[in-house]
């Protein structure tokens, strides 16, 4: 396949804008009316971020098809729609019917080929490793809802209990269906390392138009039955008794990763009595956003391995740490130290700079990134992520 011809090609058609996922779409539902279930009955907030995150996929499978493991978590995870090998030929025709149609005479059979060729690679991997899960996960896991707390006015602290087994690593995220909002999936990080009684809390911050974290905030509650798809990503990770200094920034909800990796360090401490030195920088952007401070506070005294330090950005009587949380993690000893990075996309950003700029070494900072981040939560549906390097 031709790389540069894939890249060139899908350039051309997004200059058209919202026309095309609007033909997408038609072309798909006419064609292949069996897959409209899989999407969310509102389309609104839908439309432009799946076909834009496939198309940008494709037309980098040369690069892609060395990255077997995201592509693997991306087959697994879309069991929980219950796509089957049909509906990837589905796609893919619809995919090269939206390219015919804003290509025009560009769309020969040298081009159509490239693209026939690169869609295959990612449809055969993903199908593959979907397969080879199927023999021993389900499509997806129900749970329960055990808890619920406000936290602050626009902040939920949210307890699930799956009903089966369900494993993850801490760093990772999972996706969740809520009965008030069926079939729009979103991803949230554990808060926590694995509980022998399996439950787990996630940290739901209210978005402004957003679909799915308006109903959690205000709507779940104790008793409801939530859906969870399989655990994906592993840059946020950590191997268990690793001995590295670490460095961890959190902006926001961004926190809720990084604490499941503490309370993985923290778990090694109580076994062994030993620990590397962390410390956690937590940004927001005004003082009651510190919705963890308490147990944060709590745990700076009673661990000595452990640092904590608030950073406010926009509250000019706060008396503490002021500024954006990157510039104030660029000022800390670097050396020996892997930095883990977790929040909005302009904050991970920000403080890559900043780290790198203060000579941190790239392949000592950890932190996921995704090939689009729309504005409710992480990502939509179904979803097309990248898990490897933001949250």
């Amino acid at each position: 396949m031709d790389a540069n011809a894939l890249q060139r090609s899908w350039d051309r058609v997004t200059e058209h804008g919202e026309q095309v996922p609007l033909y997408f779409y038609s072309h798909l539902f006419v064609s292949y009316p069996e897959v409209r279930s899989m999407f969310p009955l509102s389309m609104s907030n839908q439309r432009d971020k799946f076909v834009g995150a496939l198309g940008r996929i494709v037309s980098h499978a040369d690069q892609i098809e060395n990255d077997a493991a995201f592509l693997q978590h991306l087959g697994r995870d879309h069991r929980k729609y219950a796509v089957v090998a049909d509906h990837y030929n589905a796609v893919g025709a619809s995919l090269c019917a939206t390219l015919k149609h804003f290509l025009g005479p560009e769309w020969d059979e040298e081009l159509a080929g490239h693209w026939t060729a690169a869609y295959q690679v990612i449809a055969r991997m993903m199908v593959e490793a979907a397969e080879a899960s199927s023999e021993s996960t389900p499509d997806w896991w129900d749970a329960d809802v055990t808890a619920v707390e406000r936290r602050t006015m626009d902040l939920t602290l949210l307890t699930i209990r799956p009903r089966r087994e369900f494993q993850f690593l801490p760093g990772q995220s999972i996706s969740m269906e809520i009965p008030q909002r069926p079939r729009l999936w979103r991803y949230f990080s554990p808060a926590n390392a694995p509980r022998r009684d399996g439950s787990i809390d996630l940290h739901v911050q209210q978005i402004d138009g957003g679909q799915v974290s308006p109903a959690v905030v205000r709507s779940l509650k104790v008793g409801d039955a939530v859906k969870l798809g399989a655990p994906v990503g592993e840059r946020l990770t950590r191997r268990a008794n690793d001995v590295r200094d670490v460095l961890m920034v959190a902006g926001g909800t961004g926190l809720a990763p990084l604490l499941a990796v503490l309370e993985q360090i923290d778990n090694e401490w109580a076994r062994s009595r030993t620990a590397p030195r962390v410390h956690l920088l937590h940004g927001v952007r005004m003082p009651w956003h510190l919705y963890d401070r308490p147990q944060l506070r709590e745990m700076a005294q009673k661990r000595p391995w452990f640092d904590y330090t608030e950073v406010v950005s926009d509250d000019a009587s706060y008396p503490g740490t002021r500024g954006k949380v990157g510039m104030i993690a660029a000022r800390q000893d670097l050396y020996g130290r892997t930095a883990m990075v977790c929040g909005g996309p302009q904050m991970v950003a920000h403080t890559l700079e900043r780290l790198a700029g203060a000579g941190m070494d790239p392949e000592h900072i950890k932190y996921e990134h995704f090939y689009y981040a729309p504005m409710d939560e992480h990502m939509g549906d179904p979803a097309l992520t990248r898990s490897g390097d933001i949250k």
